[in-house]
């Protein structure tokens, strides 16, 4: 079930082109469901660093892509 029309954030935007589900980024990153739910509903909310490197990292093992914090939120 991905893109089903609500409003996404670039982080959200990612996951769904890749297919990556946000209960598998759980499982992987072991970061909490609803901080990746917040992360994944607008741009307004950033992780905080130490979530945001497990997340990246997670993403680059899920993907095989280059990934960078400046890809979903600004400093």
């Amino acid at each position: 079930m991905f893109g089903l029309g609500k409003p996404r954030s670039k982080f959200g935007r990612y996951l769904d082109k890749h297919k990556i589900s946000q209960q598998e980024l759980v499982d992987e990153s072991k970061v909490n469901k609803a901080t990746i739910s917040r992360i994944c509903q607008g741009d307004a909310f950033q992780p905080s660093m130490k979530n945001a490197g497990k997340l990246i990292k997670t993403l680059r093992k899920l993907t095989g892509e280059p990934v960078d914090y400046d890809d979903f939120w600004s400093m």
